[in-house]
């Protein structure tokens, strides 16, 4: 178990954050913004294997730039046949522009370390990707992107701004670090769902994605957005190469909803 265990948090980090598909930009205001915060329960071949927990940070500077931080933190429990792991990821969302300047992983999985930083170029068809792992010297890639590809937080966090339609397809360009791949989402359902917070009106989504490795998918995702005007991930359900993965939302705390800037959104076509 503890094999199948390697990098199962990563994992969680990428579903968690790709609970849908990524699309253009709509609203005039967010569904998210700074403050926000949602905590879950991780289930791992039907056993609670730990939690994870994504918040919007407080605006900051970043590449001489202020975005918001959109951190995922991932912490395994303690069960036997688990690792120690805690895995970090930071993704820079550009808030006026509707995009994702970079982001950062941090990975801590049976006290190996390692750290990969993405930059997206200026003219958002380029990758500048930094790997290391600890007490090695740090490996520079440079990778070609499709106009507009999007890191997996960026994309979710782009979706839950986006009315959603029962029966909508959408696709949208993603880059994870060392791959890039077309996202393809259907809003197949609106339905009722029973959750830690009560019952809530919810869109089931199906997901395709072409991760590689443990995070190959068997079959597509299946997530569940709030019907309200946060579109929040409250349910998702993964089957994996490394095992069946569900994350249930046990907590939330909204953020402050702000628009972007007018001028900012018009220059970038959104």
């Amino acid at each position: 178990m503890r094999k199948l265990c390697e990098g199962v948090f990563t994992g969680l980090l990428f579903s968690l954050l790709m609970s849908g598909a990524a699309l253009a930009q709509g609203e005039n205001r967010a569904a998210f913004g700074p403050g926000e915060q949602a905590r879950y329960r991780v289930q791992y071949l039907g056993i609670t294997a730990g939690s994870a927990q994504v918040t919007v940070g407080a605006p900051m500077k970043q590449w001489g730039k202020e975005v918001w931080p959109i951190v995922s933190v991932a912490r395994s429990a303690s069960v036997a046949g688990v690792w120690p792991i805690k895995d970090k990821y930071v993704s820079y969302w550009d808030f006026n522009t509707q995009r994702v300047l970079g982001s950062d992983m941090h990975e801590d999985q049976n006290h190996k370390r390692r750290r990969v930083r993405v930059k997206m170029g200026e003219d958002g068809r380029s990758a500048f990707v930094v790997k290391q792992k600890e007490g090695e010297a740090p490996r520079e890639y440079n990778h070609e992107l499709a106009a507009g590809t999007l890191d997996v937080a960026g994309a979710t966090f782009a979706l839950r701004n986006r009315p959603l339609d029962v029966g909508q397809e959408y696709s949208y360009p993603v880059f994870t670090g060392s791959k890039n791949f077309l996202m393809k989402a259907k809003v197949e359902a609106k339905e009722t769902l029973e959750t830690k917070l009560g019952k809530r009106e919810v869109y089931r989504l199906r997901v395709h994605t072409e991760f590689s490795g443990n995070l190959a998918s068997k079959r597509d995702m299946t997530a569940w957005l709030t019907a309200d005007a946060r579109r929040l991930p409250v349910r998702i359900e993964a089957e994996l190469a490394l095992g069946s993965l569900v994350a249930e939302l046990t907590e939330y705390e909204q953020g402050k909803a702000i628009a972007p800037n007018p001028a900012a959104t018009a220059r970038n076509g959104i």
